[in-house]
């Protein structure tokens, strides 16, 4: 149902004064709700016509009420008109306060989930990640264009979310802009982390998404086989960054670093020990969590191979994320490798190929790559049938000393 503003400006007569002037007040209704409100002036009872709410003549003081009231009126129409687009009901008593210019009070979604964000900026390099920072962004932009494709909003008050609205927004992130299960369950944790942060303020008396559950899907984490990594290996890219991208590929694939983690990484980080083995002692940026991994063959090429070559003590040559990719594809390609190459598959390769599968221990592994718990540890483990083969080989023999069938 279409709401309806009506507007109404009425002489106050009973409290008429001796020069018959009576004030000029005004009612504001907005559906069942209303508002009224004095306009601090004095109009003539005998001139007045109570149809058009207006002053009749030309008289000055006729021209000067009448001119007020057209303010008046036009003022309250384009308030009415701007608090449609950030409200989905008008409130008569909010109109009036507004268009005397007394703020609606009202706290906004989209202006709390903005002042989140600028916050959390304030604490990029502290506890987040620009890559986090990010992320938060790109989910205030998917919200920010469902209030406005879907509800023809700006923004939308706190209490006007409900249960079903958030259900609605999950639907238009898988089905409208066909996000991923992954993406669309994070763009959903943010805003929920908004609606969270209202209920602590006192804004909201209960979380409207209580109870709603996204999607879920066991997250699918693909490492290289010992095939491809020597198709990738054997590949001699002539393109200069494509050198780098398979160095910096090559170097995590063999030590565990993240991206960040080998951007950050100076020579201070790597140790030699008392027996001459080298060995990387730093923390994770992602987590704060300590790490430590020997330098093999292959990564103390690489370190030798760009020594000098970066400023401030930087060990690597590190190119943007999308050069990486980019890079990682074409050589892919070349190699017949179907796979689709980022660069944290390399974490995923070294959990899974060059540890797990050569028998390192996964609380080994877990601290090797820094992961606060081990069960993240276990989603990067992917063993390879090779390896469980050659496990179950060994406990049937095993097994076979040490118990007898007698039938």
């Amino acid at each position: 149902m279409k709401e309806e503003l009506k507007i109404l400006f009425y002489l106050k007569k009973n409290q008429s004064k001796k020069n018959g002037l009576c004030p000029v007040m005004g009612r504001i209704q907005v559906d069942k709700s209303m508002a009224q409100f004095s306009l601090k002036i004095d109009a003539d009872a005998a001139l007045w016509d109570t149809k058009a709410g207006r002053m009749i003549g030309k008289s000055k003081l006729a021209q000067e009420v009448n001119r007020v009231i057209n303010r008046i009126h036009l003022v309250i129409h384009t308030r009415y008109k701007e608090l449609k687009k950030i409200h989905p009901s008008v409130n008569a008593n909010d109109l009036k306060n507004a268009s005397q210019g007394i703020a609606v009070t009202q706290a906004c979604v989209l202006d709390s989930f903005r002042t989140m964000n600028e916050s959390i900026s304030q604490r990029i390099g502290i506890d987040y990640t620009q890559s986090a920072f990010e992320q938060y962004i790109n989910a205030y932009k998917a919200l920010e264009k469902f209030i406005q494709e879907k509800l023809k909003q700006k923004d939308i008050p706190f209490k006007a979310l409900t249960y079903s609205l958030v259900e609605d927004y999950y639907a238009y992130l898988r089905v409208d802009r066909k996000f991923s299960i992954g993406t669309s369950g994070i763009y959903l944790i943010y805003f929920r982390k908004v609606i969270r942060n209202a209920v602590n303020q006192g804004i909201l008396s209960h979380d409207p998404s209580s109870g709603f559950e996204s999607e879920t899907k066991d997250a699918v984490h693909k490492a290289l086989t010992k095939e491809e990594l020597d198709k990738f290996m054997a590949d001699e890219p002539r393109v200069r960054q494509q050198k780098k991208t398979k160095d910096l590929f090559l170097f995590a694939v063999f030590t565990g670093l993240s991206y960040i983690d080998m951007k950050n990484l100076t020579y201070n980080d790597i140790r030699t020990m008392e027996d001459g083995s080298q060995w990387i002692v730093s923390k994770r940026q992602k987590t704060g969590v300590d790490y430590r991994v020997r330098l093999w063959d292959i990564p103390l090429v690489i370190i030798e191979k760009y020594r000098g070559q970066m400023p401030d003590e930087k060990v690597l040559d590190i190119p943007n994320k999308m050069t990486v990719h980019s890079g990682l594809n074409a050589i892919a390609k070349r190699c017949g490798i179907t796979k689709k190459l980022g660069v944290h598959m390399s974490r995923h390769t070294f959990a899974s190929l060059i540890t797990l599968s050569e028998g390192v221990p996964i609380e080994t592994v877990s601290k090797m790559l820094g992961h606060e718990h081990i069960k993240t540890t276990q989603r990067y483990a992917e063993l390879s049938l090779d390896k469980i083969t050659e496990d179950a080989k060994l406990l049937s023999t095993r097994i076979a000393e040490r118990f007898t069938f007698i039938d």
